[in-house]
Order: structure tokens, then sequence, then C-alpha cells
């Protein structure tokens, strides 16, 4: 059985009236252990690929989606099944078909990371500069300046859970008018996107070209390469974007957006995909 992603609490709320005990509701965060097995029929291996704190939800998703943006797999065809342990509601095995090779070491890592760190455990510089095999597809993908200024709304309203704990990361996926296409949280921003892809790739849908990504917070370097393995081109951001993420997106083409709210917004790159009607 799933366990829950909010938990139930007893607090005291504190204000200049004085001290309430009263409910609350807190975001879980437990470990999540992705572990893939790959070989041919007489010679399977199973090797732990990493242990990332999440708020449980779409395990299935967020183990697919992490193999596929750190480039270990590179397509549907590969997976065999992705399955939670039947013992262990805090870990997925994701089988390989018997002729699939994973590139585990692109994505050299060490055992542990935190839910707010998706390279942070990456044992070297090259290690996280995956490349995707959507890169250098052309697109015709446009977006106009109406359709951005709704894209807030539209996740505010649909971010259930950030509503009763204010504890969560988000990350959608918007068609060019406007539609909320998919909605994934976590506790960790980058988990949250891994969820997205990771439906979308079970699903046989990349690349995701034709969509707009819309982030809850910041827009880390991370995030724009896990965005830009699934062929995304344009990302919106509620925050600012770091240096290294506008990098990035220069360097695959994304028209990267930040601070968008309140009917305004900056573009950092790739102003041509913006309509202003």
């Amino acid at each position: 059985m799933q366990a829950s992603a909010v938990k139930h609490i007893k607090m005291t709320r504190v204000t200049q009236k004085g001290m309430l005990e009263t409910d609350d509701q807190l975001a879980v965060e437990e470990p999540l252990e992705i572990l893939v097995v790959y070989g041919g029929a007489g010679d399977r291996i199973t090797k732990v690929i990493s242990v990332t704190m999440r708020t449980p939800g779409n395990d299935e998703e967020l183990a697919a989606g992490f193999l596929f943006t750190e480039g270990i797999i590179n397509n549907r065809e590969q997976v065999a099944s992705v399955q939670p342990d039947d013992e262990d509601e805090n870990k997925v095995m994701v089988t390989l078909c018997d002729a699939a090779v994973p590139h585990l070491q692109t994505a050299e890592r060490n055992f542990y990371t935190t839910s707010s760190c998706g390279v942070c455990g990456k044992s070297g510089i090259d290690a996280i500069k995956t490349v995707s095999i959507y890169a250098q597809q052309d697109d015709t993908m446009k977006v106009s300046v109406a359709v951005l200024y709704g894209l807030p709304i539209a996740l505010k309203k649909q971010q259930e859970l950030f509503a009763s704990t204010g504890g969560l990361h988000a990350s959608s996926l918007f068609d060019a008018d406007g539609n909320l296409l998919m909605l994934r949280e976590d506790v960790g921003r980058h988990n949250a996107l891994d969820k997205v892809i990771g439906a979308c790739f079970l699903k046989n849908h990349l690349p995701l070209h034709s969509t707009i990504l819309l982030l809850s917070g910041r827009a880390s370097f991370e995030l724009i390469q896990k965005a830009s393995m699934a062929g995304i081109k344009i990302i919106a951001s509620i925050g600012a974007p770091s240096s290294l993420a506008l990098q990035q997106a220069e360097e695959f083409g994304i028209t990267l957006i930040g601070f968008l709210g309140n009917e305004k917004f900056n573009i950092y790159s790739a102003s041509h995909r913006v309509v202003f009607e």
C-alpha cells in the first residue's frame, strides 16, 4: 500500500493573542531506493542506482523519469517493467529488457541524495552534462503572453498538496493554449519534474516539444537539464533562474522565463517563441 503524501499532526500556533493547540498537515518526506535489474537471461544484475528523499506517490514515474533524465536509459522499449517492492513501499525495481544496457557511467553518484539536490551527489562535473537525444530536433512551438499570464493561476487551482501543507514543489505541463496536461508535486523540485517526465516516458509521449513546463519555484540547472532531456523547449518559473540554468537553456535553445506572475515576467533566452498579441 502506498504511503500517504500528507501527515496529520498536532501543533501549537502562537499569535499575539496567545497559544492555541490545533491540527496541521505536513508534507511527508521518505527515502526511495531505485534499483535496476539488467543483463542477459542467465546473468541478471540488480544494482541500487540512487536513494532519494521524496514525497510518496507516483514512485514508478519518479524511478523511470530519474533513469531517463539522468541518461541511464534512452527509450521506453528498454524497460520491461517498473514495480514497487512487495515488502518495502520505499523501493522501486526497474527491470530492463535482456538486450538493454544501462549507461551507469553517466550517472556517477554517491549512494544518497537529498530531496533538495538532484546533482549534488554527482561525483564529477562531466557526470552532470547529460545530452538529450531530442536536443537538435526542430520545433515550431509558440506561446502567447496571455497564455503565460494564466499559467500560475491554473497551477494554483490544481496544486492541492501545496495548499494543505505549504511544503511542496510542483512541476506542470501545459499545451500552447494553456490547458493543464499534467501536474506532480514533491518535497524535491527535481523529483516533481522526474515524476512528470517519467509519466510521459512510460506512456511513450516523448519528446515534449509541444508543451510548456511551469515550475513552482526557481529554475535551477538540474531542472533545465532534465527538461532538455525530454525535449521541452519552453520553461517558465515562478522564481528566478540561476546563471548556470540560463547557460544550459541557451545551449539547447530553450525559451527560459522567470518571475512569472501578476501579469509580468522576464524572458532570459530564445524570446522568439513568445508571441505578443
